[in-house]
């Protein structure tokens, strides 16, 4: 049983490594947020889910060691091109693989040297997986790491199942919608992503 805490030793208490992000915006919006536990992005389709994660991974991977688990899609041509759009190049420190079994990422990416951040697209897939091994037990399995998981919709919140109990664990979600991130997080008042300046506009009209 651990001991309680005195308010000078809840002050004491060695701060976690935090997520450094390299765009100023980002930063804001995200706040100081710790390298750990997990975060989701969730949003219906066509409404710009893959863009924005694979924007907000290229700036996180200038300073993280960054894996992208494309299991729903894969890398066909049109993953591909997303890429190619959010900008991302060869000097960007991404790894992208395909679908792999929940025990495959924890052998593979529980190792200190591994990467510190693992973004995981999508849940739909791994909703099985995670009824059988746990959401919780899958992110104790990887301690030191942010899980970054990318969920779908429906009826304003995340699916399935899994995607809203990852929600109420998360510390940061994003909710995607109109080509637009809106940006929920402990660590500040939170905030937008514009993906497309001219889709979004078009979108939200003068709702935003």
């Amino acid at each position: 049983m651990t001991r309680a805490m005195t308010v000078k030793n809840l002050y004491d208490k060695k701060v976690k490594r935090l997520v450094k992000f390299t765009d100023p915006h980002l930063a804001e919006i995200f706040g100081n947020a710790e390298l750990s536990g997990c975060w989701e992005f969730y949003g219906i389709e066509k409404n710009g889910k893959t863009w924005c994660i694979l924007q907000v991974a290229k700036d996180l991977s200038y300073n993280h060691k960054t894996v992208f688990i494309s299991a729903e899609e894969g890398t066909d041509l049109s993953f591909i091109e997303a890429v190619k759009r959010a900008g991302i190049n060869p000097s960007h420190k991404i790894l992208f693989e395909e679908y792999l079994p929940i025990e495959a990422i924890i052998e593979k990416y529980n190792k200190r040297n591994a990467a510190e951040i693992l973004i995981i697209d999508n849940l739909t897939m791994y909703s099985d997986e995670m009824k059988q091994f746990g959401l919780i037990n899958f992110l104790e399995a990887l301690p030191g790491k942010l899980i970054i998981f990318v969920a779908h919709e429906e009826r304003r919140e995340p699916y399935p199942a899994v995607a809203k109990l990852a929600k109420k664990l998360a510390k940061v979600y994003v909710h995607v919608s109109g080509l637009s991130g809106f940006v929920v997080s402990r660590f500040s008042k939170g905030g937008e992503i514009v993906i497309d300046e001219e889709g979004s506009a078009l979108y939200w009209g003068d709702a935003r």
